[in-house]
Order: structure tokens, then C-alpha cells, then sequence
């Protein structure tokens, strides 16, 4: 319980000085500003890895590495996904901090629910953890195989739906405002069916990342802080990897692989044990070849551009 309530303590006061000092009015983060804070945050999850393996051995602080950096590599690839909500919706520069600081709330609440939810149901149905294993490896092999950049159809989103139901939408940003007040009535902006999809594109992405950290530890404190500390440098990771996420040619497939792996991992944990060292190998052995390879392509092209 202290653990808990330690843990919480420090991510609200990182919430506070982020997202209530420093960028208390939404502002676009420079990519010195974002570099900044994405290396402090890392910094600050290696800290905390090393705090649970000096207090609760080796295995949990190797546990905390390896959820952390598969939340962190899916994380990334939420990242095309968001732009591409972005693009979709016309959303101005300006405006895309707030959705993303108001998403990240949203996230933080929604992995709460969804990791005590896991942990209830392998708790107490063992063959959940089949089920969980096989939607990782079904959604690594469609990943591998998608020839195609994600498709962003609002018009499909049940949130969405929900909500047109719900309020009546203006057709026009009004400033930052979710909400604005006419003569007559108050109407919603198009920056909340924005932050909607955020929302459901998190959720969907979370019914991937939480699975996929259960393959490595059934502790519900390090499924929860790995995901959190990720998520937290979600934004900063935003702005600073936006403008070159088309250059990470192979870093979907990477993170396929890893998908595909960890469910394996899950569905024959029942009759063998892989070692967590071995999951973390695989995992940092998949994500530098990718980021290697990218590289590499890019360069090539780079140089066949000025040739």
C-alpha cells in the first residue's frame, strides 16, 4: 500500500509542475523544451527502476524495464495515429497541446480501470491468459501485414456517435473552448470529438499494451507504473518526434514482432517459463534493429535525393 501511494504521489506532483506550472497555459513545446523533458522523464523511470531493484530485487526492477519499453515502443506507434487525427480534423498547431494534456488524463484514468480489471480476471480465470495471448499474436500478424497507413473514420467511432446524440456541434473551433455558449444554447466544438478520438484510439491501443505487459509480470503495480510512466512523456514525445515519425520506416514491424513474441509468451507460460532476461533481449534486440534500420533507409534516401 505504501508503494502505491508513494508512486501516486509522485506522478500527481509531476501532473502539477508539467501540466499546472510549466505548461499551465497549452503552448506548442519547442523541440528543446520536448527533448528536455522526454530525457528527464526517462531519466525518472530508470530512477524508479532502480528503486524497485535495490527494494524488491532484481526480477521486479527487470520487470518495470521490460513493461516500460513495450509501453514506450507502442506508445510510439499511437503517435502516427494521433497526427493522423489531427490531419483529419483540421486541427490547428495551437490547439493540439490541450487535447493531448486533456488525453493524457483520460489515459492515466482509463489504464487504471482496465489494469485492475486484467488483474481481476487472471486472478481468477486462469485461461483468460490464452485469450489475452492470442489477441497479441492475431494483432501482430495484422500489423505485419497492413499494407496501409491507419484509416481515421470518426463517422464510425461509437464515442463519437455518442456524442453527437448527445450535444448539438458548432462546424467551427472556438479558441481552445470544448464548449461555447451562442445566444440560445450551449453548443460543443469539433476540438471534443477530436479529444474523443484521442480517447478511443488510447483505448484501443491500451487493449494491446496491457496484455502485452501482463505477459511479463502479473504484478498489478508494475503493469500500472510501466504504463504510466510512458504515457506521461507522451506529449513531449509528440512534438518531438512529429515531424520524423515517417522516417521510423521499420519501427511498425518491429513492434509487431515484439506483439507477437509476448503473446507466444503468454499462451505457453502455462508449460514454459521464458526468462525475463530473454524477454527483455528480445524486446531491446527488436526495437534497435528497427530504429537501425530506419536510419539506414533514410540515409539512403537522403543521399539518392542530393545524388
Amino acid at each position: 500500500m505504501a508503494l502505491w501511494l508513494g508512486f501516486t504521489a509522485v506522478i500527481a506532483l509531476l501532473l502539477y509542475v508539467d501540466l499546472g506550472v510549466l505548461n499551465k497555459r497549452s503552448h506548442i513545446l519547442t523541440p528543446k523544451e520536448a527533448a528536455a523533458w522526454c530525457s528527464g522523464l526517462v531519466a525518472l523511470a530508470m530512477s524508479f527502476c532502480a528503486f524497485l531493484w535495490i527494494t524488491q530485487g532484481s526480477r521486479t526492477g527487470l520487470e518495470f524495464l521490460t513493461g516500460y519499453l513495450i509501453e514506450l515502443s507502442l506508445s510510439v506507434d499511437n503517435l502516427f495515429v494521433f497526427i493522423l487525427v489531427f490531419q483529419y480534423f483540421g486541427v490547428p498547431a495551437i490547439l493540439q497541446p490541450k487535447v493531448l494534456k486533456w488525453g493524457i488524463f483520460g489515459a492515466i484514468i482509463m489504464r487504471g480501470i482496465m489494469i485492475g480489471l486484467g488483474a481481476l480476471l487472471l486472478a481468477r480465470f486462469h485461461w483468460i491468459i490464452w485469450v489475452f495471448g492470442g489477441i497479441l499474436i492475431i494483432t501482430g500478424i495484422n500489423m505485419m501485414r497492413a499494407d496501409e497507413a491507419h484509416r481515421i473514420e470518426p463517422e464510425k467511432n461509437p464515442m463519437v456517435r455518442l456524442a453527437r446524440k448527445i450535444f448539438p456541434f458548432s462546424k467551427t473551433y472556438h479558441g481552445d473552448k470544448f464548449f461555447h455558449r451562442t445566444r440560445t444554447r450551449t453548443m460543443a466544438t469539433p476540438l471534443l470529438l477530436v479529444l474523443l478520438v484521442v480517447e478511443w484510439t488510447d483505448l484501443v491501443f491500451a487493449i494491446d499494451s496491457i496484455p502485452a505487459i501482463f505477459a511479463v509480470t502479473r504484478d498489478p503495480f508494475i503493469v500500472y507504473s510501466s504504463n504510466i510512466f510512458a504515457i506521461l512523456g507522451l506529449r513531449a514525445l509528440f512534438f518531438l518526434l512529429a515531424g520524423m515519425l515517417d522516417k521510423f520506416y521499420y519501427l511498425k514491424p518491429g513492434v509487431a514482432l515484439i506483439l507477437v513474441f509476448v503473446g507466444i509468451k503468454m499462451v505457453i507460460s502455462g508449460y514454459m517459463h521464458l526468462p525475463i532476461l530473454l524477454s527483455l533481449g528480445v524486446i531491446v534486440g527488436t526495437l534497435t534493429v528497427a530504429v537501425l534500420l530506419s536510419i539506414r533507409k533514410a540515409r539512403l534516401e537522403a543521399a539518392e535525393g542530393i545524388g
